[in-house]
């Protein structure tokens, strides 16, 4: 189940995080990386700090966007340190283990860290089921990236150790992945526009709410056909 872990790095500035966040996955029996536009490719680096998990950098998968290194996941979770101007559910790092192993034997599952100096953008947590963040010192909370890595590593392997022994439940739900519940989104805003319900120079903040509120209620594959069935009978008597 492990192997259904991805870790995806956002836009990260020093390679050396890389190869730090490289070892930290592999100690915890994680193999799966995902580096979205990072500043700078793997280098020397990069290879150095890895230390012995130079396997993991050569496989791992660069792409330009979040949402390509989530698109194949039903359940992606977004590290944030700092509140949000909309509250989004969330988790501590402990729970976010259970609920990435509950979920693994379903679909892929993405655990994803933003920049190291201003961790992942709205727009970016947006896309996100749910938000973990881990419970530092208040006083003193500052965790670099690869700090961040292996804690919730930890937490991931932990709880799969638990479903080894058969504590941890398997969900029996199938939940859309990402590329599909983005496709919902779009297919939502476009009809919202269509009714006029959404003024496309003033579209304030319709859409920040309802993804907010979906993601909050988790519509299954089924669910999410039949939202889809009503948006295009809507679109169909519209027109």
């Amino acid at each position: 189940m492990l192997e259904q872990v991805r870790i995806v790095l956002v836009n990260t500035s020093h390679t050396g995080n890389i190869g730090s966040a490289a070892r930290a996955m592999k100690t915890m029996g994680l193999s799966d990386l995902w580096l979205v536009d990072p500043v700078s490719p793997p280098d020397s680096q990069a290879i150095a700090l890895a230390a012995g998990a130079s396997d993991i950098l050569a496989n791992a998968r660069t792409v330009p966007t979040l949402a390509e290194a989530v698109a194949d996941c039903g359940l992606v979770i977004g590290t944030s340190a700092r509140s949000r101007t909309w509250s989004w559910p969330m988790l501590d790092a402990r729970e976010a283990g259970e609920k990435v192993m509950t979920e693994a034997p379903r679909h892929k599952v993405a655990l994803v860290f933003g920049r190291e100096r201003t961790g992942l953008s709205n727009d970016e947590l947006q896309q996100c089921h749910f938000h973990v963040a881990i419970p530092a010192n208040p006083e003193y909370s500052s965790l670099n990236l690869a700090m961040a890595v292996q804690t919730l590593s930890y937490e991931v392997r932990m709880a799969w150790l638990a479903g080894e022994q058969g504590a941890v439940t398997e969900i029996e739900q199938d939940y859309p992945l990402s590329e599909d519940l983005e496709r919902f989104y779009q297919h939502l805003e476009q009809t919202l526009l269509e009714t006029g319900f959404i003024i496309k120079p003033h579209p304030g903040q319709v859409m920040t709410k309802l993804r907010r509120m979906f993601n909050r209620a988790r519509p299954e594959d089924h669910e999410l056909n039949i939202l889809r069935g009503i948006l295009t009978s809507v679109q169909k008597k519209g027109r």
